[in-house]
């Protein structure tokens, strides 16, 4: 099944328009923007890697390895972070999502030891959750964070995308 997936970094205008045109016909959370295209400037620089995922030749997802990240864990440690995976509903259950993060892992290791990520909390991020933890992703020990923030005892937080926790994985040779 996974000779039907093929993995390419983003590298063109073209590439970022398409992008944001099936985000905004599939999700209806998502708000067409010039998103894609920053993505596409960051990819240019080395700043990150979007990689689009295809299906039988058909644009499926995305998602991102970002060098340095927003969570301050990672950013202190130097740990690159993949970010904002999306597999498009029709395409899910095809292994494209591990295809991916195979991928992901093998650039991140070519300088970084590990590499981590951030999930949700709720029930949509279940089998993300699942994923992971089969990967080998274990919790950073750090807690609840919400808008990169570390969530203290006591205190109130809205439960949406923005609360997270956040897992790491070390990278093989």
């Amino acid at each position: 099944m996974t000779d039907k997936i093929t993995i390419k970094q983003l590298s063109n205008a073209d590439e970022a328009y398409l992008l944001d045109q099936e985000f905004t016909s599939k999700f209806p959370w998502y708000t067409s923007s010039d998103y894609f295209l920053r993505c596409l400037d960051e990819n240019l620089i080395g700043k990150r890697i979007t990689l689009l995922a295809y299906y039988e030749g058909v644009l499926a997802g995305c998602c991102h390895l970002l060098y340095v990240s927003s969570y301050p864990f990672f950013s202190d440690q130097n740990i690159p972070e993949i970010n904002d995976l999306n597999v498009f509903p029709e395409f899910r259950r095809k292994k494209i999502a591990s295809k991916i993060f195979d991928e992901l892992e093998k650039i991140a290791s070519k300088t970084s030891k590990s590499i981590g990520l951030g999930v949700g909390l709720y029930q949509d991020y279940g089998n993300a959750q699942i994923m992971y933890n089969k990967r080998g992703y274990i919790l950073d020990g750090k807690g609840i964070i919400y808008n990169n923030i570390q969530v203290k005892p006591g205190n109130s937080v809205r439960v949406d995308d923005d609360l997270l926790i956040y897992l790491v994985k070390e990278l093989g040779e």
